[in-house]
């Protein structure tokens, strides 16, 4: 059983950026299609859902069967429709963006087919008849998840080894509540779990509380689907003030519990990529009346989206561009900032440092890499601390797979499912004697 969150969130004050569709809408939007026989939308989806097929479903009245479609190819369909940045993915590769006509809403529809499919209770998949083999998976979040559930459906049986008490990984902790809430991601969660045979190790480090080599003995394969780890600090001085926190932390604090912002005025966020942009929309969504996003580049060089800083600006957000934090100032918690400006090879400028109030500091400059968890283990190579993999997930040593952010670095929850899925399909192929790929 997962443990439960509580009932009062500090996310809850957000609403539902996006909206869903009504029966009516969807149905319009379904039938706006051209239903493309080689549909560029499906190249562009990692996961390689038949776009098409699911939104004729839809326009046909067939609920059921468009949601099979989706899930068949991403279990974690109902979560994707919500975070994946389609505008630059299946919405954005729409043939209709090359028609000057507005592109076909997939994610929205997607997200129509797949909540009506929950609230049904709808089941799709069953177990496979038990191989006896088992897999122990590392980590709880969205690859671990895809994979496990595609193992129990070719029969074999996964224990999934989570450190915290929830799963979800970053759907449940990290995920922007104007797109999904945490409670949303558990209730996914539950449902895939659903298809039993799945047992739960939570509140177990791996590395920490039991070796990779303790699970090698214990399992007849692992998956590593770690994700990234803490939040990266910047070293200079007042980083240790109250109020300093790492962005990513910040997240789960306040999406898993309460997070008093104590009069809170003034946020200033280091950073200028997607996590960066989500935390300064979440400070102004929190009340604080001043949230302010400081970047080292020039504008149009910032990393994250450009259709997320578009909306953070119009709900108020501001930015500071071609400037460094050089030191925290204040008396135990943090009252100031202050910063210097950089030239355009990102190089301070003397005598051009400045001083701005904050009392919320926010680094969104990054996150470690658990590669290094298994640094020492024969055959697994890292590559800047990311663990190197095939095409199928497979590291190298004898029955080990990994997916998702600790193998790509941090992409997206579409991308971990897609990992996932392909792993537990090389897994299986080499429990059953075939060639790892």
């Amino acid at each position: 059983m997962l443990k439960k969150l509580p009932v009062a969130r500090a996310e809850s004050v957000f609403g539902d950026f996006k909206g869903e569709y009504t029966p009516e809408q969807a149905l319009v939007e379904a039938n706006r299609c051209l239903y493309c026989s080689d549909a560029p939308c499906i190249k562009a989806c990692p996961t390689q859902i038949e776009i098409p097929e699911f939104i004729r479903k839809i326009a046909t009245g067939n609920l059921r069967g468009s949601a099979r479609t989706i899930f068949d190819a991403n279990i974690l369909g109902m979560s994707c429709a919500r975070v994946c940045p389609v505008e630059v993915l299946c919405v954005g590769d729409c043939v209709y963006n090359h028609m000057g006509v507005p592109p076909i809403q997939i994610g929205k529809l997607q997200r129509f087919a797949t909540d009506r499919a929950f609230e049904r209770g709808d089941r799709f998949f069953a177990a496979g008849a038990d191989t006896g083999k088992s897999i122990g998976l590392v980590g709880g979040g969205p690859a671990s998840l895809a994979a496990a559930h595609e193992l129990r459906r070719l029969g074999h049986r996964c224990t999934i080894y989570e450190k915290r008490e929830v799963l979800g990984g970053l759907n449940t902790t990290g995920v922007a509540p104007y797109k999904m809430k945490a409670d949303r991601s558990v209730e996914e969660v539950e449902w895939i779990l659903a298809i039993g045979g799945i047992e739960l190790r939570t509140g177990v480090e791996v590395g920490k509380d039991v070796t990779f080599e303790a699970l090698e003995k214990q399992h007849d394969a692992l998956f590593i689907g770690l994700g990234l780890g803490p939040d990266t600090s910047l070293d200079v001085p007042g980083k240790d003030l109250a109020g300093v926190y790492g962005a990513v932390d910040f997240i789960e604090r306040f999406k898993l519990g309460q997070f008093a912002l104590d009069g809170t005025t003034t946020a200033l966020v280091i950073g200028g990529g997607n996590t960066a942009i989500d935390v300064v929309r979440e400070a102004k969504g929190l009340g604080v009346p001043v949230s302010t996003m400081v970047y080292r580049g020039q504008p149009d060089k910032m990393p994250g989206y450009r259709h997320e800083w578009a909306a953070a600006k119009v709900e108020g957000a501001t930015a500071i561009f071609q400037a460094l934090p050089v030191a925290f100032e204040g008396n135990g918690r943090v009252e100031r900032v202050k910063l210097v400006r950089l030239d355009e090879t990102k190089k301070p400028l003397a005598g051009t440092e400045f001083v701005v109030e904050a009392q919320l500091v926010l680094l969104a400059i990054g996150q470690s890499k658990l590669g290094q968890l298994l640094a020492g283990l024969a055959g697994v190579t890292l590559e800047r601390d990311r663990i190197v993999v095939d095409e199928h997930g497979f590291t190298g040593r004898k029955g080990l797979y990994a997916g998702g952010d600790c193998a790509n670095g941090g992409k997206e929850v579409v991308n971990a499912a897609a990992e996932g899925k392909a792993s537990a399909r090389a897994i299986d192929r080499f429990l059953s004697g075939e060639a790892h790929g």
